[in-house]
């Protein structure tokens, strides 16, 4: 007998013991053996543990019972299917035993098992027919029981079976629904409701024709007129199976809504709150088949938000409202004759306040209404005196601002109005919104001063929302909201999160007004806060040291003298925040608030602070040097050393700039880079107070910073070297040896470029003009160039992007020292002419005349344009390219002489063409708008004579420059580029069309408005009979989703038919072509579907609102089963969809999973070759990466299908493999199991 059945056996044997103490002790020591998971049990052992723990569950001592019950968890995965159907069997019965003590503790014993059954696939026999077993038990129970408990009890398992295995009772479902319906007329309140959970459990992955059952039997028993509690309870049914079962219900809605809207006119409070509960589960769930309802629910809501027969508010509480506190006292006893408890219209109220919330945060494309209709219904309730009720009309008010917000943040169109400033076109809704702040100020005003606490919070959430939405609006009403901040801070009886809830909006009222706003109540708002810098609660000290920040920068802003003195007021603020930043004593997040506060106060006010500056730049350095708090230290001297009022920081500069040297060699970015920032303030504005020697701890670490590893680190690091070398270049002489090399290699690196390329620019002409560097101009262009003139073996290596980070810095260099320009200009000629000279030697030295010359110094020099126009006819590819960047940037430095020089050429030199192009793309790109317009119509004529060529790179060149010539006169060019549309051949359209692409820039630009105009007329091209002007249309139209799209968002309605239809695939454009023996078919269609798919994807991200997400699935759906370059596009589409809008997908899960499923299971042909392969493995890998985001919906695995494919990726080890590496690899075993729950 092995070991464990021996140890088992003696614990059995203890467990018959008489003394309880023994059969605890036993049971508890079982259940530990039970957990580990090496047990392994023969079929004796089973059958023993079993039999005793059931045993157990009828013992007289209730900790014994409650042990055995316990095991039972552990012990279903470990023993076999006939055991657990033991278990199962002896449950059910005992659930119906007469003893009340049995009943519970086996109904708590089948839950348990319940919770345990196992869901992957190996287990699921075991599950269903458990389930089996339970369900026909229970549905017996619920049947015949007289006792209302067993019935109840039996309902509660049930709802936790279906919660949880649902899927595993689908044979069932038809029996439990005509078991569960009867349960809804039971006589006792409790078994209905339990009934209704249960149903709502059932919902999400039954049958539709079961479903569709389901609503009819409710919308009989409703149309027959049952007694109002009845009806109550159907009404709450139809609400719960809404909310669980989502979309389906949008197919009843027709019969459903006018049924539910009747009873709203039954006199019956809970009635109607169970409507409007309905109306809310119908609008959250099927906004969509709501549209045609919104207009009846709204009308409804709006009616009954205001229904309180009990009750007469006075029309003259208005009038009366700045009268004396003592009759709000009065007011508030005679409240209490009303308060009548039987009065449940607060319900009604409540219900459809919610329901108008639903409104708001489903349908935005409504808002504008609700600013006429439900704004003003929901700021006349701010009266509300129900306090539940008015904190439900604060958040709908609330979710009516966030709304706003959202639509506003997108980016706005810019019109350019007469001003340089181009001033941002407000949202509609924004200008309603502003017009209602004086009411929304004065109704809650008053509301601030309230006994209740839940009222003020209400009304502090609803301001910070307003604060964010409109900053800058209550700049007016800040007297109105002071006397209310204040009250809160100070008020004795006030709690904590009330008093930080108070200081929150507070901050939020002083980073979102002018300070001017602010400095007439100093006084009164001043000693409220500091008493929360002393609070005991650090909660509170925190938010209150933020506020008191705030209000040191109000004192004084930067950069403003004379106005307000705030000299009464520092002692009070500098002696409390002193005291804190003392303290070490303190939460971490107050020593941090501390610091930052002081800092503030130094920075603004340190010239009131005198004897005791040295004293807190003392602390400040003794904080740098304590890891916890340096950070923030950092960041506050950095802060103080640009301040303003010269600051005398040399008391700490020596050991400070230590203490920073060393910050430089730590592994944590975020310090780095402050160190960097604070370092580059100190040398920038306390030079002269920085000895030499005191730099030498932060000179020796700047080399090794300088690093291609981290681009932003390098930067900031060149930025203070440039700093340095204006500064003090006596020490950057010192390392320019040693950091140097690790500058060049960054100028040679192919990941240089944008601010990165720009520090160093300025740190090469600092570091030329500080003349105290060993290495003059002469040796730095020789470090610069060297690599390009060694071997051609080298010259391979070299990346693109070094050629031109090179002459950006050899151009730099040359216009600090312009004595020196000539000669190199002639060294740089020399080159491009020998032709002994390595091709990147040629190429580096093209470029570098062309930046040389971009900044204006080479003039109309004829010979430099002669070595140009010589290197473009060169046979050598890299060396024409170079040249036509070259002449491009010069003649963006003399733009007279080289222009129309430039015209000729292109005219002339057809085979030269391209090249040219491309040199006047970048003076088009280059020039500012207003040298360039005396040339306009010369470039503009030539560049219509270019735009059928038959070329496609011209042509798009073509289009380049005439988008970004447009931008020079937009109202003027525009029109022209429509015109073209009407007049020219399908290769001319397309031309125009690609124009207006490059047009749409993402930056709010003075075209844009015009655009806005326009854009219809050239979308218009989306229908055009020319297969290739369609596609560019797409493209163009991709970039304004992309880009701008407050341009496109009001034409989709237009758009999207003709989007969706360049989605199909069309037979007439598919071809065959004989190659040989072989025929293979071609898909002319191809390029345009593809464009269509990524227009739909674009659209996802930045105009979801626009679009029918049922609609857009139906065609994402089609791109499933297409070509393989489309369903990488779709399933990527599917994996947006699944986290932007899940209840959508949910309801087409079906559909969507059939060519997901066909993707991964696909196998490839063997023999087929490599690249066959690797196309099918990508393929499955997205298709599984759509899958992995369709199991992150709660509730997927609902659907049959869903959890059955889930199921066969579980058990496929070669799928599992795929979804796990998709999962990062995390987890051992297969990591999903715990995502993919049934519940």
């Amino acid at each position: 007998m092995s070991n464990v059945s021996y140890h088992i056996s003696n614990l059995l044997e203890k467990m018959t013991s008489t003394d309880k103490d023994f059969r605890f002790m036993a049971t508890n020591d079982l259940m530990l053996e039970l957990q580990k998971d090496s047990i392994k049990l023969d079929e004796d052992s089973e059958r023993k543990v079993v039999t005793m723990l059931l045993k157990l569950l009828e013992d007289k001592n209730g900790e014994v019972q409650n042990l055995a019950v316990k095991c039972l968890a552990p012990l279903v995965s470990k023993v076999k299917e006939p055991q657990v159907e033991t278990m199962v069997d002896t449950l059910c019965s005992n659930m119906m035993s007469d003893k009340e003590q049995l009943r519970d503790i086996s109904s708590m014993g089948l839950k348990t098992v319940i919770a345990e059954l196992p869901l992957t696939s190996s287990g699921l026999n075991l599950t269903a027919s458990v389930c089996k077993k339970i369900t026909s038990q229970l549905i017996g129970a619920m049947g015949k029981h007289e006792d209302v408990s067993v019935q109840l009890e039996a309902l509660d398992i049930l709802s936790d079976m279906l919660g949880r295995l649902s899927g595993a009772l689908v044979g069932f479902h038809s029996s439990l629904l005509s078991s569960l319906l009867p349960q809804l007329t039971s006589s006792r309140m409790a078994v209905r409701k339990r009934s209704i959970l249960a149903l709502g459990h059932l919902v999400p992955c039954c049958s539709p024709a079961l479903f569709s059952q389901l609503t009819e039997h409710l919308l009989t028993e409703l149309a027959k007129g049952p007694p109002t509690s009845m009806t109550r309870t159907y009404i709450q049914c139809l609400a719960t199976i809404s909310r669980q079962g989502g979309h389906r219900v949008g197919e009843h809605l027709e019969k459903l809504i006018p049924m539910v809207v009747k009873f709203t006119s039954v006199e019956d409070d809970e009635l109607r709150e169970y409507c409007f509960q309905a109306f809310e589960a119908f609008i959250r769930r099927c906004p969509k088949e709501m549209s045609p309802h919104v207009a009846t629910v709204t009308k409804l809501c709006l009616k009954f938000m205001t229904f309180d027969p009990n009750y007469n508010y006075d029309d003259d509480e208005e009038e009366q409202e700045d009268s004396m506190d003592i009759e709000d006292g009065l007011d508030e006893e005679s409240d209490d004759e009303y308060s009548d408890d039987d009065d449940m219209s607060w319900k009604v109220r409540r219900s459809s306040i919610k329901c108008l919330d639903a409104l708001i945060s489903t349908r935005r494309d409504l808002l504008l209404s609700f600013y006429s209709s439900v704004c003003p219904a929901l700021l006349a309730r701010f009266k509300e005196r129900e306090e539940n009720v008015r904190a439900d009309v604060f958040a709908a008010f609330s979710t009516l601002l966030r709304q706003t917000r959202v639509g506003s943040s997108h980016h706005g169109l810019v019109v350019a109005g007469s001003d340089s400033e181009p001033s941002k076109e407000e949202e509609p809704a924004v200008t309603m919104l502003k017009k209602q702040v004086p009411v929304i100020v004065k109704a809650l005003h008053r509301q601030l001063k309230e006994k209740s606490i839940k009222s003020r919070q209400g009304c502090f959430c609803l301001l910070t929302e307003l604060a964010h939405t409109v900053p800058g609006a209550l700049e007016q009403h800040i007297p109105a909201l002071i006397p209310g901040i204040v009250f809160s801070l100070t008020d004795k009886s006030t709690s904590s999160t009330m008093r930080i809830d108070a200081l929150t909006f507070f901050h939020v009222l002083l980073l979102s007004h002018p300070p001017q706003a602010f400095q007439p109540h100093m006084q009164v708002l001043l000693p409220p806060v500091v008493a929360c810098v002393e609070d005991s609660f650090y909660k509170i000290t925190s938010e209150a040291l933020l506020v008191a920040q705030q209000l040191v920068r109000v004192m004084r802003p930067q950069g403003q003298t004379g106005g307000f003195d705030p000299k009464p007021f520092v002692k009070e603020v500098f002696s409390v925040t002193l005291k804190r930043l003392k303290a070490t004593d303190i939460d971490q997040e107050v020593k941090e608030r501390a610091i930052t506060c002081m800092g503030h106060m130094v920075c603004h006010l340190g010239d009131h602070l005198r004897a005791e500056l040295q004293g807190v730049l003392a602390i400040f350095l003794e904080r740098l040097k304590n890891e916890i708090t340096r950070l923030t230290a950092v960041r506050t001297i950095t802060l103080i050393s640009a301040s303003s009022l010269k600051i005398d920081l040399s008391s700490i500069l020596p050991e400070a700039l230590t203490v920073l040297g060393s910050f430089l060699r730590k592994n944590q970015r975020a310090l780095k880079l402050g160190t960097l920032a604070c370092l580059n303030a100190l040398v920038t504005h306390h030079a002269a107070s920085i000895k030499p020697a005191a730099l030498d701890p932060v000179l020796s670490e700047l080399p090794a910073l300088v690093d291609e590893s981290d681009m932003h680190v390098s930067q900031v690091s060149v930025t203070l070297m440039t700093c340095m070398a204006k500064a003090c270049p006596s020490s950057l002489a010192k390392i320019s040896s040693s950091v140097l090399p690790g500058v060049f290699r960054l100028v040679h690196s192919p990941l240089l470029q944008g601010s990165v390329l720009a520090a160093i620019v300025d740190f090469l002409q600092a570091l030329v003009l500080s003349k105290t560097s060993n290495l003059g101009y002469s040796q730095l262009l020789k470090s610069l160039t060297d690599p390009f003139h060694s071997s051609q073996a080298d010259a391979a290596v070299i990346h693109r992007q070094s050629y031109h980070s090179v002459a950006r810095c050899v151009a730099a260099l040359s216009s600090a020292c312009p004595k020196e320009t000539p000669g190199t200009v002639a060294g740089l000629m020399k080159e491009v002419k020998s032709p002994g000279s390595p091709e990147s030697a040629r190429v580096l030295a093209l470029l570098c005349l062309g930046e040389v010359g971009r900044t204006g110094s080479l003039g109309g020099s004829k010979e430099v344009q002669g070595v140009i126009l010589e290197a473009i006819s060169s046979t050598n590819e890299e060396v024409k390219t170079a040249a036509s960047c070259a002449l491009g940037s010069m003649a963006v430095g003399s733009l007279n002489d080289y222009l129309p020089f430039l015209l000729r050429e292109i005219s002339s030199q057809p085979r030269r063409q391209y090249l040219l192009l491309h040199s006047l793309k970048e003076v088009i790109s280059a020039c500012p708008a207003s040298s360039l317009s005396p040339h306009v119509e010369s470039i503009w004529a030539l560049l219509f004579q270019n735009c059928e060529c038959q070329e496609e790179g011209t042509r798009n060149l073509v289009a380049e420059c005439l988008g970004k010539l447009t931008f020079v006169n937009a109202s003027q060019l525009l029109p022209r580029l429509k015109q073209q549309l009407k007049a020219g051949s399908p290769l001319a359209r397309s031309t125009v069309v690609t124009a207006i692409k490059f047009t749409i820039v993402d930056h709010p630009a003075p075209i844009d408005s015009l655009l806005k105009d326009c854009i219809g007329d050239f979308l218009k091209t989306l229908q055009d009979g020319d297969i290739n002007v369609r596609r560019v249309a797409l493209v163009m139209f991709n970039s304004a989703a992309h880009n701008k799209p407050s341009l496109i968002r009001g034409l989709l309605p237009t758009v999207l038919p003709h989007l969706y239809k360049e989605t199909q695939i069309r037979k007439d454009l598919i071809r065959e072509v004989e190659m040989g023996p072989f025929k293979h078919t071609v898909d002319d269609g191809l390029d345009v579907r593809k464009a269509a798919f990524e227009c739909m994807y674009t659209l996802l991200d930045s105009c979801l609102e626009g679009l029918d997400v049922l609609q857009f699935l139906d065609h994402v759906e089609e791109g499933l089963k297409d070509h393989y370059d489309i369903r990488m596009l779709t399933f990527l589409m599917l994996a947006r969809l699944a986290s932007l809008c899940p209840a959508a997908v949910l309801q087409r899960l079906d559909r969507l999973i059939e060519p997901l499923k066909a993707t991964c299971t696909t196998k490839v042909k063997a023999g087929s070759v490599k690249q066959e392969f690797e196309k099918q493995e990508e393929l499955r890998r997205s298709a599984m990466r759509a899958v992995a985001a369709l199991l992150a919906v709660p509730e997927v695995e609902r659907s049959p299908s869903m959890a059955d494919f889930a199921n066969q990726i579980r058990t496929n080890a070669d799928m599992a493999s795929i979804y796990q590496s998709i999962q990062g690899g995390e987890g051992e075993g297969l990591g999903p199991a715990e995502s993919m729950d049934m519940s």
